[in-house]
């Protein structure tokens, strides 16, 4: 079953950004939550123990100034006394009132009954009984007792808020640690969901710059496929638009080469035939002067003819160079194979090999592979002298073939080096051959090598003359120990 994703690129970083955000936000919104509960949990505690300290303190204040109005009364038995009494257990019965509605705990409720009922005792003394009467002296000693409950009412409210701040910072620090396992837990979340749209990202990029880098180096022979959002896709397409139109545009210019080249091979064929004929003396002897400008007439001609050839050669290099057509082929057979095919040459010459090939099998275009080993074993043939030695190892080595081709010959200099990848470059140093090479051997074995994928050196310190070293992405079926071929071309 296909997963649903965001058809646009803005769509999906809009759903990362989402996926990233609301987790987030809820564990903001979370988070503030529960510091109010605390909050407002932690001000009603305040509240609860200011009045209910609030209402204590006045109870403390009251007990003495009813025992005092009780005692007056007994003494004196003025009514102005019961009075005033009867105000202050107004509020002596307010106060009580509010503390029980403060509910400040069982044992509390308890003793608000007991000086409850030592006040109502003691009014009931003063309604019932005379002046000095004992009955009236002995409730006045009762309710006198109930400061000490007030004391004892005291301590007992504070242990219980003290029990109920410990209730709540147990509270806090449980929220604490609620909210810290949930930001642990967010964070590889987030992290998760960060790395999953990154890859959805990175695919499609990667996919981009690597066209864009084949198209900037010439290769137009892999198609562009783009996947991911519809706007990269799209992307994409137009790349392969581009690919498309370039390569029409490098076959269009090698037809025209081609063209060129064959219309004017036919004049010049012409001339040079005629200047051959003048040189014969056809048209009757030459003198000195004469016969010189029809040596350089002539020697233009075979220049003008072969810089033609090269122009057709390098046309139809170029139209091979289009396309891969991958198998899986043996390396050491392909060797072998190009090796055979030179071994005229090798004896004319001289030569002697070094071949150093592992048995592995890769994948790439096998005739383009044995054109790269043929240009660059004829250029080394061209430029080592006779019983000199050519070198040619390879190996596999972290999923890459890579191809030595060296030679004992002269080198190349310093001053061709960033030239001789340039078609029709023919360097400096002439060849130990009487022929002169075209000069886009080398520019074409750069542009197969850059087809698969792989690149091309110079590396230098290895052998005497020039050492070229390819690196081809590769998968090598069977991987044996290397096998040495020394073979002496001359025989």
């Amino acid at each position: 079953m296909r997963i649903a994703r965001p058809k646009s690129l803005s769509g999906l970083l809009l759903i990362g950004f989402a996926l990233v955000a609301i987790p987030l936000l809820v564990a903001v919104v979370n988070t503030t939550l529960e510091m109010k509960k605390l909050t407002q949990r932690s001000e009603l505690l305040v509240h609860h123990g200011v009045d209910i300290t609030h209402e204590t303190q006045e109870l403390l204040k009251l007990i003495p100034l009813m025992e005092g109005t009780a005692g007056l009364y007994q003494a004196l038995g003025a009514t102005k006394d019961l009075d005033t009494f009867a105000q202050h257990k107004v509020s002596f019965d307010t106060s009580l009132a509010k503390l029980e509605h403060l509910k400040a705990g069982a044992s509390s409720t308890r003793i608000l009954g007991l000086i409850r009922a030592d006040g109502a005792q003691l009014a009931q003394a003063l309604k019932d009984n005379p002046p000095g009467s004992p009955e009236l002296l002995h409730a006045i000693d009762v309710f006198r007792a109930s400061r000490d409950s007030v004391e004892v009412l005291k301590q007992q409210t504070g242990a219980d808020l003290n029990s109920q701040l410990a209730a709540v910072q147990q509270i806090a620090a449980e929220t604490e640690r609620r909210l810290y396992w949930q930001a642990a837990a967010l964070i590889p979340g987030t992290a998760l969901i960060v790395l999953v749209f990154v890859s959805l990202l990175a695919r499609p990029i990667r996919q981009i710059d690597q066209a864009i880098s084949e198209l900037g180096r010439g290769t137009f022979s892999r198609p562009i496929v783009v996947q991911g959002p519809s706007d990269l896709e799209r992307l994409g397409r137009q790349l392969e638009w581009l690919r498309a139109r370039l390569l029409d545009l490098a076959q269009e210019k090698n037809r025209f080469l081609r063209h060129m080249s064959h219309e004017l091979k036919t004049p010049l064929a012409n001339i040079r035939e005629g200047t051959e004929l003048l040189m014969e003396g056809a048209v009757g002897p030459l003198d000195a002067n004469q016969r010189e400008v029809a040596n350089i007439l002539r020697e233009n001609g075979i220049k003008l003819q072969r810089m033609i050839e090269n122009l057709l050669s390098f046309s139809a290099w170029q139209a091979k160079a289009v396309g891969l057509e991958l198998s899986q082929f043996p390396l050491r057979q392909l060797v072998k194979s190009v090796v055979s095919a030179q071994q005229l040459t090798l004896v004319a010459h001289r030569v002697k090999l070094d071949v150093k090939v592992q048995d592995i099998e890769i994948t790439a275009d096998r005739g383009k592979l044995r054109l790269i080993l043929d240009n660059l074993m004829s250029n080394a043939v061209k430029y080592t002298p006779r019983e000199g030695t050519i070198f040619i190892h390879a190996l596999n080595y972290k999923d890459h073939l890579i191809l030595d081709v060296g030679d004992t010959g002269p080198g190349i200099p310093p001053d061709d080096r960033s030239h001789i990848f340039e078609a029709f470059y023919t360097g400096r140093i002439e060849p130990a051959g009487p022929v002169k090479g075209t000069g886009i051997g080398l520019s074409v074995v750069l542009e197969f090598v850059q087809a698969h994928g792989g690149t091309i050196e110079l590396v230098d310190g290895v052998h005497p003359g020039a050492h070229f070293r390819i690196r081809l992405p590769a998968r090598p079926a069977d991987l044996r120990p290397a096998s040495t071929e020394s073979t002496d071309a001359a025989a």
